[in-house]
């Protein structure tokens, strides 16, 4: 550490904080946003969003104090400089690393995080929802909701911004505006008139004009009220603020966020307002990270880099496309596939949910531009949006993350399945994704996807698989769905040596007749591994790759029943509702006779937290090692008399 670095070293928590003066914080934000840079330098993480808000942070832990107040981030990725100074500062080489601190906030993390955070839009309804609450209470605090640009598009985020003029309840809305994607025409008039509203010369004088034109009977109180509406007009005229304050908003801003004095007076002004307040806050995005000022998209994430090559020399930190996918990952495969296909049927329409790049449609935007559509952070649109392509006679392809399509479920069962439409839902990130934790996994599209009636669920075994389904899906007439997870994918051989995808039917990978191993997607591998494993102590298992989850492969279930005692499903889902679930149900179903022993290997009933993906799998008993221990302690209790039915999970 350097001399200059004194004032971070004195700053743990937001006492520490309020003990320095105002002139001294411009340079702690300097100090914070080398700390961020040289920590995640090595931890990898969300590195743009946190570096644009250290002065904002800075200023509201001056002001409020968190311990009792509320602060609710929405979607909690820029909330390193808030870890800092709320005593995680030591900690945060551990950041999202397994056992470590979390890449978002996580109420169970610290009394200073009010929630565990991770998707877009939801803050302000939370925010709101608290404030109400406590009022119900009696209870007197002030709860302040971060939101940004992108975030601030959803809908769920105007909703609550609606309700919450209606309520009238006293909540800050701080709008992070680091796109300038709001209000671009807002210019120096707008700016200056804020800082008048906002400072204390007009403040001043505002309340003695006040006190002057009560003491005027009838015609007092009318030209006051002309005043302010005069003001209201010419900054209504420039900003959003005619549509905010049509919600019941009081509306403020923009100011610059990364003025500590500007951002001090103004929160110290609207956090004595009462009803709900817009805080309009320009921020640059990634701002200290080298190369962010011409491309700030590119320091929205960066992974974890090689050490400096000699000491004292400034970090190194590796900034990706958001985020850049490994060489052939599943994603990649996909995009290449999809490209492919459209370059073939001009119906066929690419959808995304305000991640292009992390979806891997950045090609196809490029070369098809008219038939490439970002609906933003916006599920709800994108799904139905892709309905009605679908009815018009479009093939969509609505390209969204496992975790996120949770966010258009009615949006699915209503415009797609109850209609009957050939839309194609590519789930990336399907199962446990590791470093983004909780908020992140995509474990539960299997159970909430086959509760509807006529989608089609597919998970393919490697890369060239992948695009096999997609040409099925495609063709398909009805609604259907690919998952496959996070990170690289085997190749495999060639399309030339596999049998084709036939709708609801698995393919037998190596046959053997100790233990039948039926695994679904990305699973297959570690269980084609752990079959070879078995094999070198002569145990021969049979390894299925189930390609459907829904219709499922009755037949194979059947044959399966009649040839082996054990059988064993493997899965990177929850075990309830998941793919095993459904193999058991179907062995249930079929008519009475031998009953095997059914081990359904998935993920248990319970919230999994950050950690490497190979780390989780393996505490999950998913990965090759795990499925070799189940086999052994499935035949073993076979030998020693166990019950020929056995359903249970890992």
């Amino acid at each position: 550490m350097t001399e200059a670095k004194t004032l971070l070293d004195r700053v743990d928590w937001p006492e520490d904080l309020k003990n320095l003066s105002r002139e001294q914080l411009p340079q702690l934000c300097e100090e914070m946003r080398e700390f961020i840079l040289e920590t995640v330098s090595k931890t990898g993480g969300h590195l743009g969003s946190g570096m644009g808000v250290v002065e904002l942070t800075v200023a509201l832990h001056y002001l409020f104090d968190f311990r009792e107040d509320r602060l609710v981030f929405d979607v909690g990725h820029q909330c390193y400089p808030h870890k800092i100074l709320t005593g995680r500062k030591a900690r945060m080489r551990s950041l999202r690393q397994k056992d470590g601190l979390s890449g978002f906030t996580n109420r169970f993390e610290s009394p200073y995080d009010a929630y565990t955070m991770g998707h877009a839009g939801t803050a302000i309804s939370t925010a709101l929802g608290i404030k109400y609450g406590d009022s119900l209470r009696g209870r007197d605090r002030h709860v302040v909701a971060l939101v940004g640009d992108a975030a601030f598009g959803c809908g769920v985020a105007f909703e609550a911004m609606n309700h919450g003029g209606s309520l009238g309840k006293k909540l800050i809305v701080i709008l992070n505006d680091n796109h300038w994607s709001i209000a671009k025409t807002v210019g120096a008039l707008s700016s200056y008139l804020t800082k008048i509203r906002s400072g204390p010369i007009y403040r001043h004088a505002k309340k003695t004009l006040h006190q002057l034109l009560q003491k005027m009977p009838v015609i007092g109180e009318k030209v006051e009220e002309s005043l302010e509406q005069l003001l209201k007009i010419a900054q209504s005229t420039i900003s959003p603020t005619q549509l905010f304050e049509a919600l019941g908003t009081h509306y403020y801003g923009p100011i610059d966020g990364h003025d500590t004095s500007e951002l001090l007076d103004t929160l110290e002004h609207v956090r004595e307002l009462e009803g709900v307040v817009l805080l309009h806050v320009r921020t640059q995005k990634g701002k200290g990270v080298p190369g962010s000022e011409t491309r700030p998209d590119r320091a929205h994430a960066a992974k974890p880099a090689p050490a400096p090559k000699t000491a004292g020399t400034e970090p190194t930190v590796v900034i990706p496309a958001q985020p850049k996918v490994a060489a052939r990952a599943w994603t990649e495969w996909f995009a290449d596939a999809l490209m492919d296909s459209a370059a073939r049927d001009e119906r066929i329409v690419a959808l995304t949910a305000a991640m292009p790049e992390g979806t891997g449609l950045v090609k196809f935007f490029e070369k098809f531009p008219q038939r490439a559509l970002d609906c933003g952070i916006a599920e709800q649109h994108c799904v139905a949006f892709a309905s009605g392509l679908a009815t018009a006679g479009s093939r969509p392809v609505a390209a969204i993350y496992s975790t996120f399509l949770q966010r258009g479920y009615d949006q699915v069962f209503q415009e797609v399945v109850l209609q009957k439409l050939p839309v194609v839902f590519a789930l990336d990130r399907a199962g446990v994704v590791g470093e983004d934790g909780a908020t992140h996994n995509g474990i539960y599209d299997i159970a909430f996807l086959g509760a509807f009636p006529g989608v089609v669920m597919m998970a393919p075994r490697d890369g060239i698989e992948l695009g096999m389904m997609l040409d099925f899906a495609l063709a398909l007439d009805g609604p259907s769905a690919i998952r496959y997870p996070r990170g690289s994918a085997p190749a495999g051989e060639g399309v030339d040596t596999r049998p084709p995808i036939e709708l609801g039917k698995a393919e037998t990978l190596r046959h053997g007749d100790a233990v039948a191993i039926v695994a679904y997607g990305g699973q297959v591998e570690y269980a084609l591994a752990a079959a070879t494993r078995l094999a070198a102590d002569g145990i021969e298992c049979e390894v299925v790759n189930a390609r459907f989850a829904k219709p499922f492969d009755r037949e194979l279930v059947r044959d399966l029943r009649s040839r082996f005692d054990v059988i064993l499903t493997v899965e990177d889902h929850v075990r309830h509702g998941g793919f095993g679930s459904i193999f058991v149900d179907t062995l249930h179903e079929l008519p009475a006779g031998k009953m095997p022993r059914v081990r359904v290997l998935a993920i248990s009933d319970e919230v999994h937290e950050h950690a490497s993906r190979p780390q989780i799998l393996a505490a999950l008993g998913l990965d090759t090692d795990g499925i070799v221990r189940a086999v052994r302690e499935e035949l073993d209790a076979l030998e020693r008399g166990g019950a020929r039915f056995v359903a249970r999970g890992v």
